[in-house]
């Protein structure tokens, strides 16, 4: 059996779970655990041998920096709650402190498993030309080079630190990379103990030069040891750790703060200072150094990882680099959709025509940046509304948007501060946006706004004509070439009406009424959708087909996995793609034996949030009702954020959503791992003779789903869920 024939297969039998009391907490799996499950899954495409060798030291870069971003704030909420002696249990029945438990094991295999993976690469790197050369291996050519380096391009930003009662222990930034030394003097052996902070304004690895064809680099903090008698003349070092700090990088926002930005302005400058939540130092460190490393750092031995090999592997995302195109995914430009080109790159007039679905990063981001170009230069425009959650630095959305304010047109943007490491970023947009005349509000206090709209009134004859983009995924064209997202652009009436609404919502505050095609968070969101599992349940118990196809990053909110639970021992047929963190336990006799999970993990991120419900039609059917939303199954997005649920009644926009894409998803077979009811994922295995499906592949070498029709969908798998 192949998995392309996934959906049309018989579900695999149901297992026990006898130590488990399924009729309690234990009937979900536990979040911090299955994202760090999610974890090993990028970890494991550094180990993928069809994965090409610079993009598996990218995968490797990637675990290592989403481990950093969890500590800094999953483990440090965690490691807040246990200290205030909160025992209130997850959804799991596990305290923060049996979690925190949990997750130091689990951390720390992987940190091993990556410095082993690290070793693994940088061989394989050799092999290719790319090496990464230690002191000892340095020529007397390279000494000489890297002296002058040293000199111009790395001393002028080195800061020494004596460390005695007279210079007190500095304080180490989040995410700040040390060494501590011993040192010598050498006309009476006089000892003197130091820091030296690596700034991370310059490159971790140093360039060293090399023969035409191949790359030779040294680590930064080599290159500062190798040259220590500069930084310290009359010294010798007689030994030295390296450590790194990880902060708790939350921001806690007053209630009643009367200046949003300001507050948030200050809070950021706190977040640096957050406690400790980790400290890793390296392996072999003379007791004395470390012992007062991890004194005035104020940690405890449970927050002290000890590390045989590199500190800082996100860093190893220096070495993918752009000379070595054989070593990368093959290039991949993406497409501009035929029905752009049909109207000489006219947006309006191509939304005019007919809703029109774009797939990224098959289809270029840049539509929707022509899309609010165009509004800012046409005459006709008179207003345009925006929401901005993360955006690239140099964002050319947030240049039309200034560029429609200065031209005289009304724009309104909701710029959201309180989206996380962007929020000082956010700030700059938003002064930058006031500047030009643009209105800019920053909604709610509580909620963060996490919808993405775009919303642009025309005059057109004798009436004002809505053109809106409805969106899965961020304003951000940096990210938009590598996250898998959904574009909606219509001009239907009722669907304009519904984003005034919600615009005027999160400017006025009055909560709006009678939306006709959208369900938004954390009003109607999630009672939609369980009305809409429930309706499934129905039909099940009335013999016809009942089934659920969902796609998104995270599935956890209690209320919506138990509604699926429900669906499952009603007989309806649940099918999900969820690619990171995943709570309900499929498979489980008795609780979700009609229930199947698959994580796609490779070139590309799945990004995008689609419930698909068969109405009583099975799935994929023409009459089943589609949802496209900004949100996954979590309780923020459900219950404390402005989210949106918009449903796709447009025949030709659904079969592309149910038939190509969830199809396509279902599909592969080459990039998809499968969940058990133990919360393990474990790899698809291609069995002998099957010819692997990648759906990235796939969308990358087939035509435009948003061209004249539905090219390429005959190439996917038909897809049924079956008995």
């Amino acid at each position: 059996m192949t998995q392309a024939d996934f959906l049309k297969s018989p579900l695999p039998d149901a297992i026990d779970l006898p130590d488990l009391d399924l009729t309690g907490p234990q009937r979900f799996f536990n979040r911090e655990l299955s994202w760090l499950g999610f974890n090993w899954r990028v970890l494991e495409e550094a180990e993928n041998p069809n994965v090409p060798l610079l993009e598996r030291v990218r995968f490797l870069s990637i675990s290592a920096a989403n481990l950093d971003e969890f500590y800094t704030v999953r483990v440090a909420g965690l490691r807040e709650l246990a200290q205030a002696g909160n025992m209130t249990p997850a959804a799991d029945g596990l305290t923060p402190a049996e979690q925190l438990v949990l997750i130091d094991e689990d951390a720390r295999r992987l940190m091993a498993e990556q410095q082993r993976m690290l070793g693994v690469l940088t061989a394989m790197m050799q092999d290719e030309g790319i090496s990464i050369v230690g002191r000892e291996a340095l020529t007397a050519a390279d000494k000489s080079y890297l002296a002058e380096a040293f000199l111009n391009q790395v001393f002028p930003v080195l800061s020494p630190l004596a460390i005695d009662p007279a210079h007190p222990f500095p304080f180490i930034a989040n995410m700040g990379f040390c060494l501590a030394l011993q040192l010598e003097r050498s006309r009476d052996k006089q000892g003197l103990q130091a820091l030296l902070p690596i700034p991370a304004q310059i490159d971790r690895f140093m360039t060293l030069p090399s023969k035409e064809g191949q790359h030779r680099f040294i680590l930064l903090e080599d290159l500062v040891l190798l040259h220590v008698d500069s930084l310290f003349p009359g010294y010798v070092c007689k030994d030295h750790l390296g450590f790194r700090v990880l902060r708790d990088s939350d921001l806690e926002v007053e209630e009643e703060a009367e200046d949003l930005v300001r507050e948030f302005e200050v809070a950021l400058k706190r977040r640096r200072r957050g406690q400790v939540v980790r400290l890793t130092v390296s392996a072999g460190a003379p007791k004395a150094l470390r012992a007062i490393v991890e004194r005035e750092l104020h940690v405890s031995p449970s927050e002290v990882v000890e590390l045989d090999g590199m500190i800082g592997v996100g860093d190893t995302k220096e070495l993918v680099i752009d000379e070595r195109a054989d070593l990368l995914w093959p290039s991949f430009t993406p497409r501009v959709p035929e029905r752009v080109q049909d109207h000489d790159g006219d947006m309006f007039e191509a939304i005019k025509q007919k809703d029109m679905l774009l797939h990224h990063p098959y289809e270029t981001f840049d539509m929707v940046v022509r899309f609010l170009n165009q509004a800012a230069r046409d005459p006709d425009v008179v207003a345009i509304k925006q929401t901005l959650y993360r955006t690239s630095k140099k964002s050319p959305i947030v240049s039309a948007l200034c560029e429609a304010a200065e031209d005289g047109k009304s724009v309104t943007a909701l710029v959201e501060l309180k989206a996380r490491f962007d929020e000082a970023a956010n700030i700059r947009q938003s002064r930058r946006l006031e500047r030009a005349g643009a209105h800019v509000v920053y909604g709610f206090l509580d909620w963060k706004t996490h919808a993405k709209i775009s919303q642009v009134v025309r005059r057109e004859g004798s009436k004002l004509v809505t053109y809106t983009h409805w969106g899965t995924g961020n304003y951000h064209p940096i990210t938009a070439k590598i996250y898998t997202d959904l574009s909606f652009f219509t001009c239907d009436d009722a669907l304009g009406r519904d984003a005034a609404k919600l615009f005027n919502y999160l400017s006025g505050y009055a909560k709006p009424e009678a939306l006709e095609n959208l369900q938004i968070s954390p009003h109607s969101l999630k009672s939609g959708m369980i009305k809409l599992i429930d309706a499934e349940i129905a039909h099940a118990q009335a013999g016809r087909p009942a089934q659920i196809w969902i796609k998104m990053n995270s599935l956890i909110e209690p209320g919506m996995i138990d509604a699926l639970y429900r669906a499952s021992q009603a007989g309806v047929k649940v099918d999900c793609v969820i690619r990171g963190i995943c709570g309900l336990r499929p498979g489980v006799k008795g609780l979700s034996d009609n229930i199947r999970v698959k994580s796609v993990v490779g070139r590309f991120l799945e990004h995008s949030r689609i419930a698909c419900f068969g109405n009583g039609h099975g799935l994929p059917h023409t009459k089943a009702r589609v949802f496209i939303s900004s949100a996954d199954w979590m309780g923020r997005n459900l219950n404390r954020r402005i989210e949106t649920g918009v449903e796709i009644k447009n025949k030709t926009v659904k079969a592309q959503i149910v038939s190509q894409i969830m199809a396509a998803n279902f599909a592969d077979t080459a990039q998809s791992w499968v969940m058990d009811g133990h919360g393990r994922f474990d790899r698809h295995i291609v069995q002998e003779g099957e010819k692997p499906f990648n759906c990235h592949r796939f969308f990358m070498e087939n035509p435009s789903l948003s061209g004249r029709g539905s090219a390429g969908a005959s190439d996917v798998p038909k897809l049924t869920h079956g008995d």
